[in-house]
């Protein structure tokens, strides 16, 4: 558990998945795609748990949840040889966004990134997400690939 600046990152635990889940769901894709039964999501937490390097992170401030973020570590023999920390499913509360808590989250993914022993820190976002790929690029991020993704139904 760390603190930064009023923020506790911590690992979530099972309980904290639906408040995880509403952060998901609030925002416009997030809407009309995270619409599944609690116990899809409690499964898929307890199946990251198992897997050792697949964290959620949460951020709690006053005793609430405003952030959230998955972090998950691989080894590769590419770069050579280079462990790398893949972020996902980041989120921050609606009424906190603009206030530099993305930049806290950002933060505390890089340092639990660097404590993994990765030497590189990589993400994907939504093409749609204008304003994440400008909040990413200010953080040092570079649009380096193209990602493409399929769906397995």
């Amino acid at each position: 558990m760390e603190q930064r600046d009023g923020v506790i990152w911590r690992k979530a635990v099972r309980q904290d998945v639906p408040t995880v889940v509403a952060l998901l769901r609030d925002d416009a894709l997030g809407a009309g795609r995270e619409d599944g039964d609690d116990a899809l999501y409690l499964a898929a937490f307890d199946a990251m748990q198992a897997e050792g390097g697949n964290h959620l992170i949460v951020g709690e401030a006053d005793g609430r949840i405003v952030a959230t973020y998955q972090i998950t570590f691989i080894s590769g023999l590419s770069l050579t040889a280079a462990r790398r920390a893949q972020v996902e499913s980041v989120r921050v509360d609606a009424a906190l966004r603009g206030q530099g808590l993305g930049t806290r989250l950002m933060a505390d993914a890089e340092a639990r990134a660097r404590a993994a022993g990765c030497a590189l820190i990589q993400l994907t976002t939504n093409a749609t997400r204008t304003g994440a790929h400008a909040f990413y690029a200010r953080l040092g991020f570079t649009p380096s690939h193209l990602g493409f993704k399929r769906r397995l139904d």
